[in-house]
């Protein structure tokens, strides 16, 4: 059954640790901004950004899916 299924574990482990990641990264910049008495601004500009970085991995995740089920990246 592993055998059988490794591509699709593979993936959700994947998926898992890098949102793992995000939340990581997350509590190291909140961390930083915050030791550092950073401006509204800054902080809303570097949470932006990391927002962004997230954002184009669900888009990546989304446009493979539906490549997959036309049967454009098989």
């Amino acid at each position: 059954m592993l055998a059988e299924h490794y591509e699709q574990i593979e993936a959700i482990v994947m998926n898992l640790a890098m949102a793992a990641l995000f939340v990581l990264m997350f509590f190291a910049v909140h961390d930083v901004l915050k030791k550092n008495d950073v401006p509204a601004l800054g902080r809303a500009v570097a949470y932006l950004v990391l927002f962004l970085g997230a954002a184009g991995f669900i888009a990546k995740g989304i446009i493979q899916l539906f490549w997959q089920s036309s049967g454009i990246g098989s």
